[in-house]
């Protein structure tokens, strides 16, 4: 098969399994706007549990 023939083919070949994909992608940016919500919401919750946990500790400490 001639290099130019060859390449074609290759071409349209991928052409079309590139259309073919596009139905299989799934929206990236809604999901990595839901994954980045929800490291920010893990990331409050262990903020808000490390002072709602070092509040007593300060509290019960009194100087002599």
């Amino acid at each position: 098969m001639h290099a130019d023939v060859h390449h074609l083919l290759h071409t349209i070949a991928a052409a079309e399994l590139h259309s073919r994909a596009g139905e299989f992608r799934l929206p990236r940016a809604g999901l990595r706007t839901r994954i980045g919500w929800t490291l920010v919401e893990v990331g409050l919750r262990l903020t808000a549990q490390g002072r709602d946990a070092a509040a007593p500790r300060a509290a019960a400490f009194r100087p002599a």
